[in-house]
């Protein structure tokens, strides 16, 4: 039974660890191309979605429409690359609260229908990808890689902060 039970849990977490690239490219590949074209198609309609903050209640849609797809826009393309992916995805995830509250908030009665938002998946993403990072398929990573001379973290765990020097 031991070993059966070894086989299941170590061995799949074994075979796992071959495809761990995996999850990180396609959480940003799809996000951040959802998230890009949403940005540009606000971005090329402004007056109509000036009219849809304002109707959400948004304070100062004049500003924060612009300010909005534009951070949905840059964050989006950021992402789809693996650049500042960490520096990125917060912003993306206070759009997803604001967008709850704003747009949904008359619509939750219960935490099924909370967490049945699109919004709450993609803020789920992007905070795994602020925390996690962007994985190996990135420039982050190549970046990485040039500013530390190529020392990385072979086995992927974790390490106290390092002061910038």
């Amino acid at each position: 039974m031991k070993g059966l039970l070894r086989w299941v849990v170590i061995r799949s977490e074994e075979l796992a660890s071959y495809f761990s690239w995996l999850p990180p490219l396609f959480a940003r590949v799809v996000v951040g191309w959802v998230f890009m074209w949403s940005g540009w198609v606000k971005l090329n309609n402004l007056p109509q979605m000036i009219e849809n903050f304002r109707s959400w209640n948004i304070p100062f849609p004049e500003f924060m429409t612009p300010f909005v797809s534009g951070i949905e826009f840059v964050g989006g393309l950021l992402l789809l690359v693996g650049l500042f992916t960490r520096i990125a995805a917060p912003p993306l995830v206070v759009i997803m609260i604001v967008a709850i509250i704003s747009a949904k908030w008359d619509q939750i009665d219960s935490a099924e229908t909370l967490l049945g938002f699109e919004e709450t998946a993609y803020m789920a993403l992007f905070g795994w990808l602020a925390v996690s990072g962007p994985g190996p398929i990135s420039l982050d990573y190549m970046l990485r890689s040039w500013l530390t001379g190529g020392k990385s973290m072979a086995d992927g765990s974790p390490r106290a902060p390092q002061p910038i020097s």
